[in-house]
């Protein structure tokens, strides 16, 4: 079973192609999903989070308030890096389970959606790396009406990251998101033969 790593710049078009992946019958999983569920109330990083942030990121109902944590951590990059510090090991350690318990089944390669793959250097974890890519401008706008993020919120979270055409020149496959649908999908189909007949 190949270990495949989907990554790429914020609102550069992952999910929609990890979608497209799981259409075709690739196992996925998503750490955005994963970390939903490992900050959970009665997970270790829940507490560690709330011992770390306090009261002031939690909703009524006691569970984690993203919106809220989004907030402290992209104005402050001590506090975004005590929050991976806590998230990012438990979201490999869950991958690496994932990895563990598929059977290597056609089209013998699976596929982890990690955004901060190499901002986190885990990049030497898997056995390929695709990256999602479009210009930086378009990602600003995606961004903005995606989130309704203020232009600064935006470019706090774009900042946060490695420039994606970084990302691009550092991956195996890149898949450019910057056209229509169809030419994403045109990739995506490319990538998904050239992967599963290796």
């Amino acid at each position: 079973m190949l270990k495949v790593a989907l990554t790429g710049g914020i609102a550069t078009g992952k999910s929609y192609c990890l979608g497209r992946f799981a259409r075709r019958g690739v196992p996925v999983i998503d750490a955005d999903v994963l970390v939903h569920s490992l900050v959970r109330r009665g997970e270790p990083a829940y507490a560690a989070v709330r011992e770390r942030f306090g009261e002031a990121v939690l909703r009524s109902d006691g569970e984690i308030d993203r919106a809220k944590l989004g907030a402290v951590v992209f104005g402050d990059a001590t506090a975004r890096r005590d929050l991976e510090a806590i998230i990012h090991p438990a979201v490999y350690t869950a991958v690496k389970t994932w990895y563990e318990a598929l059977a290597d089944l056609p089209p013998h390669f699976a596929l982890a959606d990690i955004p901060l793959l190499y901002e986190t250097g885990h990049e030497t974890d898997f056995d390929k790396v695709i990256v999602t890519w479009c210009p930086r401008l378009m990602q600003r706008a995606r961004l903005n009406q995606r989130n309704h993020l203020t232009e600064d919120e935006a470019l706090a979270r774009l900042a946060a990251q490695m420039p994606v055409d970084e990302k691009a020149r550092r991956a195996d496959y890149v898949i450019k998101t910057d056209g229509t649908f169809a030419e994403t999908d045109r990739q995506v189909v490319e990538i998904y033969e050239a992967l599963a007949s290796r």
